[in-house]
This record gives C-alpha cells, sequence and structure tokens, in this order.
C-alpha cells in the first residue's frame, strides 16, 4: 500500500433518505456510526451535499456522526419557487428540523459559505442545540456587495432570459453526472430549472444574512472559523471579523476556496484538534449543583 492511500481516511457507513418537512421533503446522507459526536453539515447557495462529503468522511474517521442535508431547493430536496421559503434564517428551521428527526438534542453545526450562515442562524435560534460551530468562508459585511454583484446577473438571467436558461439547465441534467463529488456538485447547481434558482437568490439576498453582531458575541460554544483571501464572494476580511466576534473562536486560514475540497492534508490536523475539543466537550460532566442551605 503506498502512503498516499494509507494517509486516506477509512470509508465510514453511509446511508441516504428524507424526512418531512411541513409540505416538503428534505434529503439527507448520513455518514459514520450512529452513535459518534452528532455532527450536521451544509452546503453553499445552488450546491449540494456533495460538496461537504470529503469533511464528512474525515471526520467520520474521527468518531463522528455527519449528517448532511440539502437545503429545500437543493440537491435531492423538494423544490419551491417561492422565495419566501429560502431565507437564511428559514434554512435554519431546516437545519432544527433535521436534528429532531434524527433525535440529536446537541450537535456541530456548520457548513461552507451559506451554510456558515445558516449555522450562525441556528446559534441565534436554538444555542442550546450547539457542541460547536464549523464556519468555513462566512459571507457577510464585507462580502455581501460582491455578493450581489456577482449574483444579480445570474437572478437577472432566470427571471427575463428563463427560456435559453431553461434550454442549458435541461442540457446539462441530461449529461451524465460526474463522479466526482466537487464536480457532481456543480453538475447539479447547472442543472437547477431557472425559477428554482432565482427564487433560491431572491430569498437569500432580500432576506437578511446573518445575524446581528449582538447575537455573533454572544455565542459560548467552541467555533472553528475557516477562511482564504484571493476570493471576494467570501471576502477574508468577514472571517477574520466573525472569529474575533465568537468569544474564544479559532480561525484557520486556508490557502484558497478549494483547499478544503482538494488537498485538506495541511489544514486538517488543527481542525482534527478543535473536533477533538468539541468530542471531549460533549463527554464532559455537566457541574453539579450545590443544594442550598436552609436558614434557620
Amino acid at each position: 500500500m503506498s502512503s498516499k492511500e494509507s494517509s486516506r481516511p477509512a470509508l465510514a457507513p453511509v446511508r441516504s433518505g428524507y424526512f418531512a418537512f411541513g409540505q416538503y421533503r428534505l434529503a439527507y446522507e448520513a455518514w459514520g456510526e450512529p452513535d459518534g459526536v452528532p455532527a450536521l453539515l451544509v452546503h453553499g447557495i445552488l450546491l449540494d451535499a456533495g460538496i461537504n462529503r470529503g469533511i464528512a468522511r474525515r471526520m467520520a474517521a474521527e468518531g463522528y456522526r455527519v449528517i448532511l442535508l440539502d437545503l429545500l431547493g437543493h440537491g435531492r430536496s423538494d423544490r419551491t419557487t417561492d422565495p419566501k421559503e429560502h431565507r437564511a434564517e428559514f434554512y435554519a428551521d431546516q437545519v432544527i428540523a433535521a436534528l429532531d428527526h434524527f433525535g440529536i438534542d446537541k450537535a456541530l453545526v456548520g457548513g461552507m459559505s451559506l451554510g456558515s450562515i445558516t449555522a450562525l442562524h441556528v446559534a441565534q435560534k436554538a444555542p442550546e442545540r450547539l457542541l460547536g460551530l464549523f464556519l468555513e468562508m462566512p459571507v457577510m459585511e464585507w462580502s455581501t456587495p460582491w455578493a450581489a454583484f456577482l449574483l444579480g446577473p445570474v437572478l437577472i438571467a432566470t427571471r427575463y432570459a428563463e427560456r435559453p436558461y431553461a434550454w442549458m439547465a435541461r442540457r446539462f441534467a441530461a449529461m451524465k453526472r460526474p463522479r466526482n463529488d466537487l464536480l457532481a456538485t456543480l453538475h447539479s447547481a447547472a442543472s437547477l430549472p431557472p425559477r428554482n434558482v432565482a427564487a433560491i437568490l431572491h430569498g437569500v439576498l432580500v432576506g437578511p444574512l446573518a445575524p446581528p453582531v449582538a447575537v455573533r458575541k454572544s455565542i459560548g460554544v467552541p467555533t472553528l472559523v475557516i477562511g482564504h483571501s484571493g476570493d471576494k464572494l467570501h471576502g477574508y476580511q468577514d472571517s477574520e471579523s466573525l472569529a474575533r466576534q465568537i468569544p474564544g473562536a479559532r480561525l484557520l486560514p486556508a490557502k484558497h476556496i478549494l483547499e478544503m475540497r482538494l488537498r485538506p492534508e495541511r489544514v486538517w490536523p488543527q481542525i482534527s484538534d478543535f473536533l477533538k475539543e468539541v468530542a471531549e466537550g460533549r463527554e464532559a460532566p455537566k457541574p453539579q449543583r450545590r443544594p442550598r442551605r436552609r436558614q434557620g
């Protein structure tokens, strides 16, 4: 066996399925053993669970049970063309519903880009459900203008050039899905119908992108923020400021946008240390409250 092969994490048990969220079905993949430390990861905008499979495989090898969720309108989950269903804080409701479905009281929650913002909204809505936060490439105040600049033309194209966009999406959908996880999730994004894409972009860009700073400063769980430079949509300044705002948060600089997907070996030792910290915090006994002494 080569050194390259021996460095790969062992394959983890994986299964996929659906659960009900109101009138919709949401798709998931579950990696690792059922008694592992719970974690739930969310993909970026228009992508699907495949973008996080490499990370899930490595986390499962570290003793984690990892749920990869396809948000509404993404991947294998049901679709809707109503922008009101695609606000980031409503995506957080889907994460909480997934935890309920699996009977998970607390989990490490996170994801990339939109996934990291969704996790922050979970921290605002249900902080008691968190073991920690895993925030890769957050898009917040410094990146929002570039998000509008880069995603706005796509929104306009899906609204006002629907027929040629739909033709292109059908052509992509007819192609054989790539076996590579990164290429497959890009294929999934390119295959989405224009009205679905328009609803997602409209809802995310119009709704609140990230919780207020006061909420970020109140987060009290172990947090890892992963950022990189050279990408205007995921500006490193947002990662730096978020790591300062969350008490005790760690900041891990990546070399580029694809390092976590193509060559995570350089950064994984620090991620592994963080995962162990979260796991140890989960297992630590809760302090017992001393009974009050009765007066008289």
